[in-house]
């Protein structure tokens, strides 16, 4: 069963949005892998910006410098 973990800052993305990317990730395991749409698990988990950091930063400042 193959199991895929996408994380995202939680930014407002939509529902619609969420259900895109389960879609499109079990498709890309689908057309890659050859694996079976009805075992593999899409998980999503939304981050803070207050707790992603990238070079030291938290998003939610690098969002406030324009970054």
């Amino acid at each position: 069963m193959p199991y895929v973990n996408i994380k995202i800052t939680n930014e407002n993305v939509t529902p619609d949005k969420k259900a895109e990317l389960i879609k499109g990730a079990t498709q890309l395991l689908v057309d890659i892998l050859d694996k079976n749409p009805n075992t593999t698990v899409v998980v999503i988990d939304e981050v803070d910006t207050d707790n992603w950091g990238v070079a030291g930063e938290s998003i939610t400042v690098r969002r406030k410098n324009g970054q």
